[in-house]
């Protein structure tokens, strides 16, 4: 593989990119060919393929992200292959081990499994966001794994991404590329259970692939009826959209190369035509979904706008 087959999606000008993330929902095959065949006239320059969430989902298969992923790099996407968060068997560790040996894309490592097999291959690899990097030594140990980007968890604001960039300067380390979570319901958690078939009182290896039924995921609410959280087989998602366009003063202070959108089953249109306005105007934009508490210091789920920010 080539450095320059994945370097000729990087803007010459150094500025702020989108990217697309994997897809976390389970959406039917034609559905999820449809939304794709779209994205290759998106104004994205990075698309992230993969199934992360449950092995069980497989209207698409591996063979059939790889021939997805070819289409869309002939195209001029860099084209990242996305791993599951959560490997318990060795008919996923199976899938991982295709990933990385087809050679051809980088990987979004989502477990260490995935790092190991990239750093034994010399396989590039991005650090997705449940990797759980916390500090700027677990940084440097990838990056000599093999790491070129890395995508923080959505629990890590501002503050605490600040840190490590310039814990990491100080010792002189190289940087790698840093992407942000921009928008999207926030992944807060990942279990061997299956919150999806639990909410329907059937088994987990019996649970007749409900989450398709709920493209966005399935709504839970507080006893008081609130909106609270989505349920999405094994993972466990925030309620509210959190939008970090309006945040791009920080953003780019921070050097951030690439804000992630998180793929919707509806209004991705609107999605990309905001962050294209806020990427074009010289003071931020209004929100068009949520303030994340999180890339403030404060509770995720704490998305009020102070009156001054308006």
């Amino acid at each position: 593989m080539r450095e320059a087959d994945h370097g000729s999606a990087l803007r010459g000008d150094g500025g702020i990119g989108l990217s697309l993330g994997p897809l976390q929902y389970f959406w039917p095959r034609e559905k999820t060919l449809t939304f794709y065949r779209a994205v290759g006239d998106w104004p994205v320059e990075v698309v992230y393929l993969g199934e992360t969430v449950c092995s069980k989902r497989r209207e698409l298969r591996t063979v059939d992200w790889i021939d997805l992923a070819g289409e869309l790099a002939a195209g001029g996407k860099q084209v990242v292959l996305s791993t599951l968060a959560l490997i318990e068997a060795e008919s996923e560790l199976s899938v991982l081990r295709r990933q990385v040996e087809h050679g051809a894309f980088w990987i979004e490592a989502n477990d260490y499994s995935a790092v190991q097999l990239c750093r034994e291959r010399g396989i590039p690899f991005v650090a997705g966001p449940s990797l759980n990097v916390y500090n700027h030594c677990a940084l440097a140990m990838l990056v000599e794994d093999g790491l070129r980007r890395w995508v923080p968890g959505v629990e890590q604001g501002h503050a605490l991404i600040a840190e490590i960039i310039e814990a990491t300067a100080a010792e002189g380390r190289p940087m790698p590329e840093l992407e942000v979570v921009a928008w999207g319901r926030p992944p807060l958690s990942w279990s061997a259970r299956c919150f999806t078939a639990r909410a329907f009182d059937v088994p987990k290896d019996q649970c007749g692939f409900r989450c398709i039924e709920h493209p966005d995921g399935l709504p839970l609410a507080t006893r008081e009826g609130e909106p609270l959280l989505r349920i999405n087989g094994i993972q466990i998602m925030g309620e509210h959209i959190l939008d970090l366009a309006p945040e791009l003063p920080t953003l780019r202070a921070l050097g951030v190369r690439l804000l992630r959108i998180q793929p919707q089953a509806e209004g991705m249109d609107d999605v990309l035509h905001h962050f294209q306005r806020a990427l074009a105007s010289p003071t931020p934009v209004p929100y068009l979904a949520h303030r994340s508490g999180y890339w403030h210091g404060q509770a995720g789920m704490d998305t009020r706008v102070p009156a001054e920010a308006g």
